[in-house]
């Protein structure tokens, strides 16, 4: 089964398409602003890239925390896109999306704990432990 991600969350822009774990076209750029002019032009090129939506089984999107108006964008977009395609749209947290993102299969670090902390601003930290997958704290 094809997966589709989009992160609008913080600082840039991801998408990726992939299918068994496998990244089969990604496209990432950093930006403060201007998501919503590019993230229907990077779904397109990765869509492209991949062959297209056949066999797409989903639509994820991060959901927070991070930047008030880039969640809503990827929001909006992934339940436009989820309703035009007919497909699911889940969220995932940012903090989960980027422990997520440390821990693969092979790998050395397989399994040990994962703090995940993104800069709050004002002095604070959005922070929150996993442990082989799922939040302990």
């Amino acid at each position: 089964m094809r997966g589709l991600v989009i992160d609008t969350a913080l600082g840039g822009l991801s998408v990726a398409l992939f299918e068994h774990g496998t990244i089969l076209a990604s496209r990432h750029e950093l930006m403060a602003r201007g998501h919503q002019e590019r993230l229907g032009e990077l779904v397109r090129d990765v869509a492209a890239e991949a062959g297209g939506f056949d066999g797409l089984g989903r639509i994820t999107v991060t959901v927070g925390p991070g930047s008030f108006t880039g969640l809503r964008v990827g929001l909006a977009f992934a339940l436009g896109l989820g309703a035009a395609l007919d497909r699911p749209v889940l969220g995932i947290t940012t903090l989960a999306a980027l422990a997520g993102s440390v821990d693969s299969p092979g790998d050395a670090s397989a399994g040990l704990p994962v703090l995940a902390a993104i800069d709050a601003r004002r002095g604070e930290v959005y922070a929150q432990a996993f442990a082989g997958g799922p939040a302990v704290v």
